[in-house]
């Protein structure tokens, strides 16, 4: 072989060399983010998502890529959603927003490892074995919304004493809503409290909902949790500032949205874990070897400038329990 036919030889294995090595690295995992709720109302819990996968070593766009899914609070879009995402396919699929997401995801695949966040008890739904043995597929972290619903009702009767019935805004569409019902009723007789039960799943039904808190002169509402008020926050203290009516909600973004008062878990630290088990997850740790997590973190909220507008007292004991006040 001539010396220039060589050189020009291996000038061509040069170039294709790079070329096949790297097209034998491997692909970028891919996270399949599945949420109940909407990027508006959740941008900073995802802001702590990527910081629980960071805490891993995954930064979105350098060693992960995440396809998101939205389903606006429209729990019947979340089964295409979820399909188009396992057909994708991903390698990890985050369900977050509660049990309609968490739900959807585990009916649609027995293979595909799940983290998720759920508001209630993820046994009792049918998405675990049991919180130290999650077995399946599937993990994640409960945020104990739903749980919490007992003592909101209870700092709400403290917070507006003269009110003899509360209005409880429910979603009958959310899949533990009637554990929540039956809950908050167990509670009000308790305490001797009358509610009156407002379901809505649609925005003109919360519209209505506030029509029969005017009409019959509700004093005061508990706002349950759920994924589709919660992007419907804006909508939903807009119209009781413009009813006067105080209201208990279950996580502290309404109280600074203008909101009157909230007890319920650090939503952030929530979803903070979740990205740290996506993580662990995308390293090959299975979902049943990681027990589920329990928020621990409880904050109850005061918006003193709106009680001021609605001319309601804020008791010494609630402020020295207020882990924050709004003024």
């Amino acid at each position: 072989m001539r010396r220039r036919e060589f050189i020009t030889l291996l000038g061509g294995a040069a170039v294709i060399w790079p070329l096949a090595a790297r097209a034998q690295q491997p692909a970028m995992p891919v996270i399949g983010y599945l949420s109940a709720r909407s990027p508006d109302d959740t941008a900073h819990l995802v802001a702590a998502f990527h910081r629980g996968l960071g805490e891993q070593g995954f930064v979105e766009g350098q060693n992960v890529t995440i396809e998101y899914r939205w389903a606006l609070g429209q729990y019947d879009r979340l089964p295409a959603m979820v399909t188009e995402l396992v057909r994708r396919p991903v390698t990890v699929l985050t369900a977050t927003g509660g049990e309609p997401a968490a739900l959807a995801a585990k009916a649609a695949t027995s293979t595909i490892p799940i983290v998720f966040t759920v508001g209630g008890d993820p046994v009792k739904q049918g998405l675990v074995a049991s919180y130290n043995r999650p077995g399946g597929n599937a993990t994640g972290v409960s945020l104990l919304t739903s749980p919490l619903e007992p003592k909101r009702l209870g700092l709400l009767r403290e917070l507006v004493p003269q009110a003899t019935t509360i209005g409880v805004l429910l979603n009958p569409n959310l899949p533990q809503s009637g554990s929540q019902l039956s809950d908050v009723q167990e509670a009000a007789r308790t305490i001797n409290l009358q509610i009156r039960v407002l379901r809505a799943s649609t925005d003109r039904e919360i519209e209505s909902a506030f029509e029969t808190i005017a009409t019959q002169r509700i004093r005061a509402l508990a706002v349950t949790a759920d994924p589709f008020f919660d992007t419907r926050r804006e909508k939903l203290v807009a119209l009781a500032a413009r009813n006067a009516v105080p209201t208990m909600y279950h996580f502290r973004e309404y109280v600074l949205a203008g909101g009157l008062v909230s007890y319920g878990i650090d939503a952030s630290d929530g979803y903070r874990l979740v990205g740290v088990y996506t993580g662990r997850v995308l390293k090959g740790v299975k979902p049943e070897e990681l027990p589920i997590m329990q928020a621990t973190k409880f904050q109850l909220v005061i918006n003193l400038k709106t009680a001021k507008a609605l001319g309601i007292k804020i008791s010494d004991n609630l402020l020295s329990l207020a882990d924050e006040v709004v003024e």
